[in-house]
């Protein structure tokens, strides 16, 4: 079952390979998978990876933020949480994190997260 980002993603995908003129089989051939994979890829039928998406964008000489122009800030933020973004849930550190977190009272839980958010914006400022 594929969302719309993915969707959104392969549509990209086809688009810019079209553009430099590529078929499947040399995109396909370049990156070391069948032309099916990007077939797969093109239709939304399977999920780009995150190395996967590293990769298209080396080889079709973008910057990986091409694949996601034009999707939301929630459209993003959803596809890093339900595709690439998972294996953050996996790592002991972040399973940790969120067990301490929950024991805190809802008090402290509260001032814990706006620590955590104004230590993000000054990380971006």
């Amino acid at each position: 079952m594929s969302s719309e980002i993915d969707v959104h993603l392969g549509r990209r995908l086809r688009r810019r390979r079209r553009l430099l003129g590529l078929t499947q089989q040399q995109l396909a051939a370049v990156c070391g998978v069948r032309f099916q994979q990007i077939q797969k890829y093109e239709c939304a039928a399977n999920r780009m990876s995150a190395a996967r998406v590293w990769q298209l964008a080396q080889v079709l000489e973008v910057p990986v933020s091409y694949f996601y122009e034009g999707l939301s800030k929630a459209q993003r933020e959803e596809h890093v949480l339900n595709g690439e973004g998972a294996e953050m849930f996996a790592r002991k550190e972040t399973r940790d994190l969120i067990q301490a977190y929950y024991q805190l009272g809802e008090r402290p839980r509260r001032r814990l997260l706006d620590l955590a958010k104004s230590l993000n914006g000054d990380a971006e400022g």
